[in-house]
C-alpha cells in the first residue's frame, strides 16, 4: 500500500533570522543545494553596513554621479555657442530667404531684426536691397549707316523681391549686366550714328523700359540706364573733325560777304543822299575832321580843299538832275 510520503521542511530558527530577509526555505532531505554563489550573497547586506538598497556603495554612487556632472558642465558651456550660431542679425536694407529642409519657410524672407535659423535643417541668404551700379562692358555696335562704335553704359537697378531673386535666377549681378549688353546692341544697331548722338535721351528711356520688363520675373528693378560714351574709329573722327571745320569755314565766308553786301548797300545809299545836298557832305567832311583831330594828332592832311569839294559835287548834283 503506498503511502504519500511529504518532504519535510526546516524552518531556521527565529534567532537565526534576520529583519528584512526573507524565510530560507531548506529542500527536502536526499536532495543535494546548488553551491552558494558569492555574488548573490552580496546583494544582500544590510543597510547598516554602508549599501544601499540597490546594492551599490556610496562610492559606487559618487563614481556614477560624476559622468552626469561633467556633461552638464559641457552642455553649460556649449550652449551659448550654439544659441549664437541659432541667432542671425539682419540689417536695414537686407533681407534673410530662409530654406528648411530645402523649402522656402512662408512668411517671405524675414527682416530686419534677429532672425532664427535652426542649425542642420535649415540655410539662410542674404539680399542686399539697396542700389546697385552695373557698368556694362564695353559694345562694338555697327549702326545703320555702316559706322562701328563703342559704346560704354552704366545700369542702375535694386532687388525688389528678394524671394524671386533667390528662388529664380543664379547670379542677379551677371544675368542683368548680360541683359543690358544684349539691349544696348538691339537698340543701336537699328539707327545711324547721327540718331544716336541727338537721340540719346530717347534711347535711354526705351533701353530702361525694355530691362525693366525683362528682369520683372526676377525681382529686379531697373531704375536708371545711362550711355557714359560714344567712341569713334579715329579715321572717322578726323572726317568728321574736318567736315566740321570746312562747314564752319563756309559759314563765316557766307556771313562776311553778307556783312559786305549790306555794307555796300548802306554806303551807296549814304552816297546817294550827300550827292544830292551839299549841306550834308559838308557836315560829313567836318564830322570827319573831328574824328580824326580827336585822336590827338600832331599832323592833320586834308585831301582837298573844302570849296573844291563843294564845286565838284555841286556840279555832279547839277548833271544829274538835267
Amino acid at each position: 500500500m503506498a503511502t504519500n510520503m511529504q518532504p519535510e521542511i526546516q524552518q531556521l530558527p527565529p534567532q537565526q533570522q534576520q529583519p528584512g530577509v526573507p524565510m530560507q526555505q531548506l529542500p527536502p532531505s536526499g536532495i543535494e543545494m546548488p553551491a552558494e554563489n558569492p555574488d548573490w550573497k552580496a546583494g544582500q547586506h544590510h543597510k547598516d553596513d554602508g549599501y544601499d538598497d540597490g546594492g551599490r556603495t556610496m562610492e559606487e554612487y559618487d563614481s556614477g554621479c560624476i559622468p552626469v556632472f561633467i556633461s552638464f558642465i559641457i552642455a553649460l558651456i556649449f550652449f551659448p555657442i550654439a544659441i549664437c550660431t541659432c541667432i542671425k542679425i539682419v540689417q536695414e536694407y537686407e533681407r534673410a530667404v530662409i530654406f528648411r529642409l530645402g523649402k522656402i519657410i512662408g512668411g517671405g524672407a524675414k527682416g530686419p531684426g534677429i532672425v532664427i535659423v535652426w542649425p542642420c535643417i535649415d540655410e539662410y541668404k542674404t539680399v542686399d536691397l539697396r542700389t546697385k551700379a552695373v557698368n556694362v562692358a564695353p559694345q562694338s555696335i555697327l549702326t545703320r549707316d555702316s559706322v562701328s562704335v563703342t559704346v560704354d553704359a552704366v545700369v542702375y537697378y535694386r532687388v525688389s523681391d528678394a524671394i524671386l531673386s533667390v528662388a529664380k535666377v543664379e547670379n542677379v549681378d551677371q544675368s542683368t549686366s548680360l541683359l543690358a549688353q544684349s539691349a544696348i546692341r538691339d537698340a543701336l544697331g537699328t539707327k545711324t550714328l547721327a540718331e544716336i548722338l541727338s537721340t540719346r535721351d530717347e534711347t535711354v528711356a526705351r533701353l530702361q523700359t525694355q530691362l525693366d520688363g525683362a528682369t520683372d520675373r526676377w525681382g529686379v528693378k531697373v531704375e536708371r540706364v545711362e550711355i557714359k560714351d560714344v567712341r569713334l574709329p579715329p579715321q572717322l573722327q578726323r572726317a568728321m573733325a574736318a567736315e566740321a571745320e570746312a562747314g564752319r569755314e563756309a559759314r563765316a565766308k557766307v556771313i562776311i560777304a553778307e556783312g559786305e553786301m549790306r555794307a555796300a548797300k548802306a554806303l551807296q545809299q549814304a552816297s546817294e543822299v550827300i550827292s544830292d545836298s551839299e549841306q550834308a557832305l559838308q557836315l560829313r567832311y567836318l564830322q570827319t575832321m573831328h574824328q580824326v583831330s580827336s585822336e590827338k594828332n600832331s599832323t592833320i592832311l586834308f585831301p582837298l580843299p573844302i570849296d573844291m569839294g563843294l564845286i565838284h559835287y555841286s556840279t555832279a548834283a547839277k548833271t544829274k538832275q538835267a
